[in-house]
C-alpha cells in the first residue's frame, strides 16, 4: 500500500486506562499508517474506540485491545474490513447518532491540540464574532440563550456575567471551576482532554464581555492528563495569536493560568475554590458579598464550570436563540449526562433537556451491567437524592427534578441494581460529608458525624423509631444551618433512601 492511511486512537483517560497507548503503538508500527491521537466521543464502554479513515469516512472498531491489532490488520482493517469489532461509520453508532451535540460536537472528531483542526470545525468563530460585535452583544446573546450554570447550581449565566460587567473596578477575573469531584461525573474531563480550545475560547469571550484580562482554571489534581493537554493547548493558542496580547489584532488581551487543586471536594464550591486560588485553605466564605462583586482577591469575578464556558463559543457564533430552541421550560439547551455505576453502556450523552431519566438509562445505558433490575438511581453527585422506579419517568429538567426533591446537578447518573443496600448508601452520604467537610460550620462538621452514629444505631435496631425521628431532625438542622451545599444537601440522599427504601432500615 503506497498511500498513508489515517487511524485515530483516543488519548483520553478512560481509553488510556484500558490500553489505548499500547494499541496506538502497535498500530503505528505498521507501514503507511498515520496515527492521530484524538479525544473521546464519550462512548466509554467501547474504549479504546479506534477509527480508520476510508475514503473520507471514519470506520469505527471497538473496544480494541493490543491483542486485537494483528487480527484487525489481517482482516483488512485499513480498508474498513469486516471484523467482530467493526462498528461501522462512527456517526452511525446509535449511542452517538441519537444525541444532540452542542458543547461536545468536536470531542472525538479532532486532534485536541491542533488549532488548524479546531478552526476547520468552527473554532474561534464565536470569539471573532464577539470581538466584532462588542461586549454588549455577547451579554445579550448569553442571556437570550438561557444558559444556566452546568456545575450544578443552575444559576443563569447571563445574569452573573452582567453583574460582573456592571461592577466597578479596573481588575476583574474569569475563573473556571474544573474541580469535577462528584462521583460518576466525567464530562469536564472529557471536554478538557478532547477539545480544550473550546474552554479556552469560552473563557476569552467571558473576559471580553465583562472587562477581565485574566483567567484561572482551577483543575483537580486527579486529572494529570487533562493538565498536560491544557498546558499544550494554552501554548498552541498563544502561538497562533488567539491568547495573550492583542488577540487577533483586536486590541483585547487575555491570559489564562492553570491552578492545581489538592483533592478537596469542598473546593468545588465557588467561594472555597477562590480561597484556594488565593493560596489559603479551602474554606467556605460567608455570602454576601457574592463573588461577582467581591471574588478573587476581592475583585469582581465570574465563576463558571467547564461545560458552561465550553457552551459559550457556539452560542455567540450561532446566536442565543439557536441554543434556547433546545430544551424545555427554563431548562434551555443541552446537558452532558454521564452514565456510570451498574450500567451496561456507560459514557457521556449530550441531549437537550426534556427526555426522562428512564429514557436516558434504557435507550443509551441499555439497563444494568449485571442484567438485574434497577433499584435506585442517584443523579447530581454524592449529594443528590436517590430515585426509585416510580420517579424514573421524571423529565430531565431543573424544575421538574426540584419538584420531586431531586437535582440534576452536574448531570452524573449512577445506577444501582436490586442488590444494593440503601441504608449503607445513606450512611455513606453522611460519612462522605464528615470526611469532606471544610469544618467551618457546626451543622456540617458535627452534624454529619452525629448522622453516621444515628444511622448505625438504626441499623443495630436501637430505639429505631426514636432514632429515625432524630435523623430527620438532624437533617432539618443541616439543611437550615449549613453555610454551603456540602452540609445543606447531604440530607437529600439520606432522606430519599429512608423514604423510598424504608425496608433497608428495618432489618
Amino acid at each position: 500500500m503506497s498511500r498513508s492511511v489515517t487511524v485515530f486512537v483516543p488519548r483520553e483517560t478512560a481509553a488510556i486506562s484500558l490500553g489505548a497507548h499500547e494499541v496506538a503503538e502497535k498500530i503505528a508500527a505498521h507501514e503507511n499508517v498515520n496515527v492521530i491521537r484524538n479525544g473521546s466521543w464519550g462512548l466509554s464502554w467501547l474504549e479504546p474506540l479506534v477509527e480508520v479513515d476510508v475514503d473520507g469516512q471514519r470506520i469505527a472498531y471497538g473496544p480494541v485491545s493490543a491483542a486485537d491489532v494483528d487480527g484487525l490488520f489481517a482482516a483488512g482493517f485499513l480498508e474498513g474490513g469486516e471484523h467482530a469489532l467493526r462498528l461501522g461509520p462512527v456517526g452511525d453508532i446509535p449511542y452517538l447518532k441519537k444525541q444532540e451535540r452542542w458543547t461536545f460536537r468536536r470531542c472525538g472528531l479532532i486532534n485536541p491540540l491542533s488549532v488548524d483542526d479546531y478552526r476547520a470545525h468552527g473554532g474561534f468563530n464565536g470569539l471573532e464574532k464577539a470581538l466584532q460585535a462588542g461586549p454588549g452583544h455577547v451579554l445579550e446573546q448569553v442571556k437570550a440563550s438561557g444558559l444556566r450554570g452546568r456545575g450544578g447550581a443552575g444559576f443563569p449565566t447571563g445574569i452573573k456575567w452582567q453583574t460582573v460587567a456592571d461592577a466597578t473596578g479596573e481588575q476583574k477575573y474569569i475563573t473556571c471551576n474544573a474541580d469535577e469531584g462528584d462521583s460518576g461525573t466525567f464530562s469536564d474531563r472529557i471536554l478538557m482532554e478532547s477539545d480544550p480550545l473550546t474552554l479556552i475560547e469560552g473563557m476569552i469571550i467571558a473576559g471580553f464581555a465583562v472587562g477581565a484580562d485574566k483567567g484561572y482554571i482551577y483543575l483537580r489534581s486527579e486529572y494529570p492528563l487533562a493538565r498536560r493537554i491544557l498546558a499544550k493547548a494554552l501554548d498552541a493558542a498563544r502561538d497562533s495569536g488567539w491568547l495573550g496580547e492583542d488577540i487577533a489584532g483586536s486590541g483585547f488581551s487575555f491570559e489564562i493560568d492553570v491552578h492545581l487543586g489538592a483533592g478537596s471536594y469542598v473546593c468545588g464550591e465557588e467561594t472555597a475554590m477562590l480561597e484556594s486560588l488565593e493560596g489559603k485553605a479551602g474554606l467556605i466564605r460567608y455570602k454576601p458579598p457574592l463573588p461577582a462583586i467581591e471574588g478573587l482577591f476581592g475583585k469582581p469575578t465570574v465563576v463558571n464550570n467547564v461545560v458552561t464556558l465550553g457552551s459559550v463559543p457556539d452560542i455567540i457564533a450561532l446566536g442565543g436563540d439557536a441554543y434556547a430552541n433546545l430544551g424545555v421550560g427554563r431548562s434551555k439547551g443541552t446537558l452532558a449526562f454521564q452514565l456510570a455505576g451498574n450500567v451496561k453502556q456507560g459514557g457521556l450523552v449530550e441531549k437537550a433537556f426534556g427526555l426522562t431519566l428512564r429514557e436516558l438509562i434504557q435507550e443509551f445505558g441499555h439497563g444494568t451491567a449485571s442484567g438485574r433490575k434497577i433499584r435506585a438511581v442517584q443523579i447530581g453527585g454524592p449529594l443528590g437524592a436517590y430515585f426509585a422506579d416510580e420517579h424514573l419517568d421524571t423529565p430531565l429538567d431543573y424544575e421538574a427534578f426540584a419538584s420531586v426533591g431531586g437535582m440534576i446537578g452536574h448531570g452524573g447518573v449512577v445506577i444501582f441494581d436490586d442488590t444494593v443496600d440503601m441504608a449503607v448508601q445513606a450512611r455513606f452520604a453522611m460519612e462522605f460529608c464528615a470526611i469532606e467537610s471544610c469544618g467551618k460550620c457546626t451543622p456540617c462538621r458535627i452534624g454529619s458525624v452525629r448522622g453516621v452514629e444515628v444511622i448505625d444505631r438504626i441499623l443495630a435496631n436501637e430505639d429505631r423509631e426514636k432514632n429515625l425521628n432524630l435523623l430527620n431532625e438532624l437533617c432539618d438542622t443541616m439543611i437550615d444551618g449549613s453555610l454551603c451545599a456540602m452540609g445543606g444537601m447531604t440530607p437529600f440522599p439520606v432522606r430519599s433512601a429512608v423514604k423510598y427504601f424504608p425496608e433497608d432500615f428495618k432489618r
